[in-house]
């Protein structure tokens, strides 16, 4: 039996890799799920991906939908998928950052933005969050720049920079920046006692923990919480009471089933930490240093909408990520990860009745075309 054959740009975001679709070229929503496990080669037992385009880590497993949009304030529509590697699963709940970074230059070359000039605003309306994203960055001859100065961490060489500017990301899933109303609260784990968390939802809806109260330093590398199931279950066990807790799901049954939200981190004070490469970041450069857990993975990187998150939860006066501070950093949020140094800018203030508000979220990205053509499914 012929395969299905789909067109389909393959691109490089950030630190994450997704396959690209026109909307137009895909069929009803309800047939979405078997042709995007298919190109990715999911469910796959081993966790390797190899019948399909995944890399199996949850970064490398990825698919992002666009659209004109007919919306007056966007350019273009957006729907983000995170692929389950071993389970036959696509969860929607979510929006990627370092995959945003690619839809303004996929939008430009792809003809569904046409600009002119040296430098393209590309206004993206996220349909997984209901929160729009703005994009800028270079052009050069009517399409997207990729040759430039930037370097971002985990990718090797350089980029075109592309700026994102997230506005207004808070409630992204719950509709409230502190889903409960508070900026810590203590959650009760089935046969692992209570601990205290933040839980904040901008750009994406995150539980973060100290790194001391789950016995980490908050620098240990993704191999090392990779081989301590123990400390992913309690993690797990965390980020499921949490999405309870959040209204996000209703059991934890529910909550184990939908890995991408909310996402699960620790934090720590500014410390001497090695990254993946062998560098070695040092204390005074950086803020706080985070680790995530991404789909159960520990996130090589740091997941951007999270990264984002966290930035705002540092300007939150209370939360436990603002007490990882060791001093006001005054502009943008440098936050330690294990491929380096993350820089997120934040915009939070109380408005007129005390309550917390963020305007905005910023970093830079690169991202670039790496092929395109069709990809191939199996009709079943």
């Amino acid at each position: 039996m012929p395969l299905l054959a789909f067109p389909a740009v393959f691109m490089r975001g950030g630190t994450s890799r997704a396959i690209m679709f026109h909307r137009k070229d895909l069929p009803d929503r309800a047939a979405w799920d078997p042709i995007f496990l298919a190109a990715m080669g999911s469910p796959d037992p081993n966790g390797r991906q190899l019948n399909g385009m995944g890399g199996g880590i949850s970064s490398l497993s990825k698919i992002c939908i666009l659209a004109p949009s007919d919306r007056a304030d966007a350019d273009v529509d957006y729907t983000f998928a995170q692929i389950q590697i071993r389970e036959a699963a696509v969860d929607y709940r979510g929006n990627c950052g370092n995959m945003s970074s690619a839809v303004g230059p996929f939008a430009v070359d792809e003809g569904l933005v046409r600009l002119n000039g040296d430098t393209a605003v590309v206004r993206i309306f996220n349909t997984n969050t209901g929160k729009s994203i703005r994009s800028t960055f270079p052009l050069e001859d009517g399409r997207a720049a990729t040759e430039g100065d930037l370097a971002i961490p985990g990718v090797a060489g350089t980029g075109a920079p592309i700026r994102l500017d997230f506005l207004s990301p808070g409630g992204s899933a719950t509709s409230h920046l502190l889903p409960t109303g508070n900026v810590r609260d203590w959650l009760e784990l089935p046969g692992l006692g209570s601990i205290e968390v933040s839980i904040v939802d901008a750009a994406k809806p995150c539980v973060i923990v100290r790194a001391r109260d789950i016995g980490l330093t908050g620098t240990e590398l993704p191999d090392s919480l990779d081989a301590n199931t123990a400390m992913l279950a309690r993690l797990e066990s965390i980020r499921r009471a949490a999405s309870i807790v959040m209204g996000l799901t209703r059991t934890e049954q529910e909550a184990g089933q939908s890995r991408g939200a909310p996402a699960v981190g620790f934090v720590a004070p500014p410390t001497e930490a090695s990254t993946l490469s062998g560098e070695t970041i040092r204390a005074g450069d950086v803020d706080l240093t985070a680790r995530f857990i991404s789909n159960g993975q520990p996130h090589r990187a740091l997941p951007v909408t999270s990264a984002l998150c966290t930035a705002v939860a540092a300007r939150i006066t209370g939360t436990l990520v603002s007490d990882a501070l060791q001093a006001d950093p005054g502009g943008s949020i440098r936050i330690g990860m294990p491929s380096g140094i993350l820089t997120v800018g934040a915009d939070v203030a109380r408005d007129s009745s005390g309550a917390w508000t963020v305007h905005s979220g910023a970093f830079y990205r690169t991202a670039r075309r790496l092929f395109d053509g069709r990809i191939y499914v199996p009709r079943t």
